[in-house]
């Protein structure tokens, strides 16, 4: 499969095949993350598998509550939880950039390395679903994350019980120039 195939094909999948993952997938997902470019070379990821089901499910029960609970389904039904995690000020380097620009680079390293997952698990006919709304102060609390470290996306794992349509997309000409806005 190539590139523009897997992400042509890639969808969220919020539903999934009863089953575990195997751990050696799971690895080459977080092998695909932790090969992801980071703000100077910060490599600020970790991240936290949850792939035990009562674990996984206690997990859902304390992060999906009140605005939060529209996303508890998706976390329930998928076998594996990966929390994608970040210190939030980087290194040094990132976090004097991050005083200056007012950029929160650790998010945007944390993007890109949720997106590596993604797009790997769709190589290895695995389905997955970014979830960015849940209460992180209960994940951090759950996940005994360190000070200065923040849970901001969770990704759903898992072999799909689902094939959704493609999702409308912006014609080509509306989101590019060239040279000026």
């Amino acid at each position: 499969m190539t590139l523009d195939e897997i992400i042509k094909n890639r969808r969220s999948i919020r539903k999934f095949k009863p089953g575990p993952v195997s751990r050696e997938l799971i690895e080459k997902c977080v092998e695909a993350a932790r090969l992801a470019p980071s703000a100077c070379n910060s490599q600020p990821c970790k991240y936290v598998i949850l792939d035990d089901e009562k674990t996984k499910n206690e997990f859902c029960e304390s992060v999906f509550t009140g605005l939060y609970a529209t996303c508890k389904r998706i976390g329930l039904n998928a076998p594996v939880l990966i929390a994608v995690c970040a210190k939030a000020g980087g290194n040094l380097e990132t976090g004097v950039g991050q005083i200056i620009s007012g950029t929160k680079y650790y998010l945007i390293d944390q993007g890109i390395a949720a997106e590596h997952i993604v797009l790997k698990a769709q190589e290895l006919g695995l389905g997955t679903c970014w979830i960015g709304w849940f209460d992180p102060k209960k994940a951090k609390k759950f996940l005994k994350l360190p000070f200065g470290v923040k849970c901001e996306i969770l990704i759903a794992l898992g072999r799909p019980d689902e094939e959704p349509s493609p999702r409308p997309r912006k014609e080509f000409k509306d989101i590019i120039s060239y040279n000026k806005y």
